[in-house]
């Protein structure tokens, strides 16, 4: 049986939006720990899960035990991140495509360059003279606010961890991967220490992941 068309997210009732945002932050529960997450009965999380998987949305595994009833899991389908923000308003692929044509494609990492040079000077005054901890957990609130679902992992051995669990230029990313490159060294000059990205969602992964660490003084 062929899925249902997608709908606007907003057209889900708001137990379905909270499992959408819960998935995509967690990548995988298991019916249980859905049905844990919403205070509500396994029989009732079933409900939602089922309609969002009509949809298209989810993928369903099932995962067998050696002991009691087989558990079902759900994470989200490739088709659901059209549901989550997209910042397509002031850059698109097809502007990008554009100016490769007639300029090349250095004009392409330039204007990429210009775009994070402008949300470099709106977020700097926001992240204050502190400790490089709450440099990175005050980007994470201000990336979280542009659509980014972002959350400050933590620090271990002098490492910070910001980690993204949505990509709103996925499809600028795809098509010019610069896009990741120049957000990388952007977060680098705002907090003044180096970057390291382990993940990326462009590459497949769940999540874009960054690793801060202070800079080698001197070098």
């Amino acid at each position: 049986m062929s899925a249902e068309p997608v709908r606007a997210a907003e057209e889900f009732s708001s137990p379905k939006r909270a499992i959408l945002l819960l998935l995509k932050r967690r990548g995988d529960l298991s019916l249980e720990e859905v049905a844990g997450e919403l205070r509500t009965s396994r029989v009732a999380a079933l409900r939602h899960l089922s309609e969002l998987e009509a949809h298209g949305l989810l993928e369903r595994t099932i995962e067998k035990g050696r002991v009691g009833r087989p558990r079902h899991r759900f994470s989200l389908r490739a088709e659901a991140r059209r549901l989550f923000p997209q910042a397509y308003a002031d850059l698109s692929v097809s502007a990008l495509e554009f100016v490769e044509r007639r300029l090349g494609r250095a004009a392409v990492t330039e204007l990429l360059q210009e775009r994070n040079a402008e949300a470099h000077a709106r977020h700097r005054p926001r992240l204050g003279q502190v400790e490089l901890p709450d440099r990175v957990r005050a980007l994470a609130r201000l990336r979280d606010e542009e659509g980014y679902m972002a959350e400050y992992g933590g620090r271990r051995r002098g490492t910070c961890e910001l980690t993204e669990h949505n990509c709103p230029i996925f499809a600028i990313a795809e098509a010019y991967p610069e896009a990741c490159e120049t957000e990388r060294k952007m977060f680098e000059s705002l907090l003044d220490a180096k970057v390291a990205t382990t993940h990326r969602v462009v590459q497949g992964d769940g999540v874009c992941r960054f690793l801060v660490r202070p800079k080698e003084r001197g070098r």
